[in-house]
């Protein structure tokens, strides 16, 4: 399984940012998808995940209500849309890709590549 995050840039608090992530390798569907991040001197953390079906989702109280996962299952490529960005919020975003729902990173088969996030205050 191949995962390629894209997405990342530089923003002013209070933007937006749109992160991509198209996998390659499996059968996408059947897969559940995370976002996590890691800041500079900080431990990786989760951000949220997304059923391999779509329904479900769950979100780190850090982003609650600001960030919004989802996914293409035709497109094999899941989505985390970012709004009202605190500087906060930067770090390197990376997806990953499970069979089991949840937010433990040792849940996580497959990892991207990640993308560098930087809000400016």
């Amino acid at each position: 399984v191949q995962l390629q995050a894209s997405g990342g840039g530089l923003v002013q608090a209070g933007g937006s940012l749109r992160l991509s992530c198209a996998a390659s390798g499996r059968t996408f569907s059947r897969d559940n998808m995370g976002w996590f991040r890691q800041a500079p001197g900080k431990e990786r953390e989760f951000v949220a995940v997304i059923s391999g079906s779509g329904p479900r989702n769950y979100y780190a109280d850090s982003v609650k209500g600001r960030f919004a996962i989802s996914r293409d299952n035709a497109k094999n490529t899941v989505y985390l849309q970012m709004n009202s960005l605190k500087p906060e919020d930067t770090a390197v975003y990376y997806c990953a890709s499970a069979q089991v729902f949840g937010v433990s990173s040792h849940l996580y088969e497959y990892w991207g590549q990640g993308t560098l996030v930087t809000v400016s205050s």
